[in-house]
This record gives structure tokens, C-alpha cells and sequence, in this order.
């Protein structure tokens, strides 16, 4: 099934400052929303990466609302690259936007520096049901703020990823978040080229209730 052609329609989601943010959200069950955070755009990071397609389909399939988006400065989206400052105004504007739609469970999840920016984000969004992060970049960014964060739940990184190295996350993730699990896919590296279909089976496990691999 490839989302994109099947059921997701594009939009524009304007912020309080007249940003104007290019999205595509597939609408589905009213009670439960996701905002998907791409990677980093000055490395060629957008809305249709292969990751945040991975996620998309697998929110999509649990029966969310899933929105995923071009950041400022990307794509369509108006503006330009704000060192995570704008780009967390951002993900705040999708939220507020489902929000806005009626749905009270919203998820945040990010990939690479889109989890990042996520991160960033929740001390602001309490209300957020849970946030799952793919391959955070601990070894490029700073992420000594996330302390004691319950909302993270599931952090994904792979055995070769060397941006995300998961001898670092699983020393620091119980840091985060003492509800998360770390899973880490077997010869996946940061680009999950050949491993998105992995990345599905974890989140669908993951919203299911089940452990990954059991």
C-alpha cells in the first residue's frame, strides 16, 4: 500500500506568523492524531523521505490521522531554515492544526533532526499522548535539555548508525524517558535504505501493544 497515492491529500497549515507550511494529511479516525517531523532540510530532508513515509503508513494503518510536512524554507512551505528555533514553531503549528480538527490524542515523531526538533517541543505540548523518535542524532546535536520525559516511548535506531549509535542511546535513553524502548534494527544504518518496511513493523508493534521481535 503506498499512502501517498491512496488516501493523503496535500494542504497548507499557516502558523500565528504567516509561515505557511506544505503538509499532506490522511484523514481516518477522529479521536487520534500524528505529526511526523522530517529530516534535516540543509541535507536534503522533506516530507517524502522514505522513513517519514514508513511512519506515516504505519500510523495511517492504526487508525490515525497522520500529517506529515516540508518544514520552513522546504519544499512549498515558506520561510527558511531556523536552526530548530522556527522549525519547532512548526511542528507546535501541525499540532495546533489537528487540534483544531477535533482530536485530543495527538503523537509526535521525528527522524533524525526532525526528532530533535520534537524533543524540543514537548515541554510545550503536555498535552501530546506519547512521542517516538527515529535515529536521533546524539552524536551530531545536543540533547542534554530531554531529561525525565515520559512522553518519549520508543526510540528506533540502527545497528550502523553511526549519527544514532546505539551503544550511546542505550546509555542516554533511560536518561529520557524511563518509559522507553529502544529498539535497534539489524544492519540498518541512518538512511534505512532497504529497512523501511522494518521501521513499519516496529511502530505497528509499538501502537499495538507488542514488543518488537517477540
Amino acid at each position: 500500500m503506498d499512502l501517498s497515492q491512496d488516501k493523503e491529500r496535500p494542504i497548507f497549515i499557516t502558523s500565528d506568523s504567516g509561515i505557511r507550511l506544505e503538509a499532506l494529511i490522511a484523514e481516518n479516525q477522529k479521536d487520534k492524531g500524528v505529526v511526523i517531523a522530517h529530516p534535516h532540510p540543509l541535507y536534503g530532508g522533506n516530507m517524502y523521505n522514505n522513513v517519514v513515509e514508513a511512519v506515516a503508513l504505519a500510523y495511517y494503518t492504526a487508525g490515525y490521522t497522520t500529517v506529515r510536512f516540508n518544514f520552513r524554507g522546504v519544499g512549498r512551505s515558506t520561510g527558511a531554515f531556523d536552526n530548530g528555533i522556527g522549525e519547532a514553531e512548526d511542528v507546535k503549528t501541525v499540532f495546533r492544526y489537528l487540534e483544531s480538527m477535533g482530536i485530543k490524542s495527538i503523537a509526535l515523531t521525528g527522524y533524525s533532526f526532525g526528532s530533535w526538533v520534537v524533543a524540543s517541543c514537548l515541554k510545550d505540548l503536555q498535552q501530546a499522548d506519547h512521542a517516538v523518535f527515529i535515529s536521533p542524532p546524539v552524536a551530531m546535536i545536543d540533547f542534554s535539555f530531554l531529561k525525565n520525559e515520559p512522553k518519549v516511548k520508543l526510540v528506533i535506531t540502527g545497528s550502523y548508525d553511526d549519527i544514532a549509535p546505539s551503544e550511546v542511546l542505550k546509555k542516554i535513553v533511560p536518561e529520557w524517558s524511563s518509559e522507553a524502548k529502544l529498539i535497534v534494527i539489524d544492519g540498518a544504518d541512518h538512511f534505512y535504505w532497504g529497512y523501511s518496511e522494518q521501521i513499519k513493523e516496529v511502530i505497528t508493534q509499538f501502537l499495538s501493544g507488542v514488543t518488537y521481535g517477540s
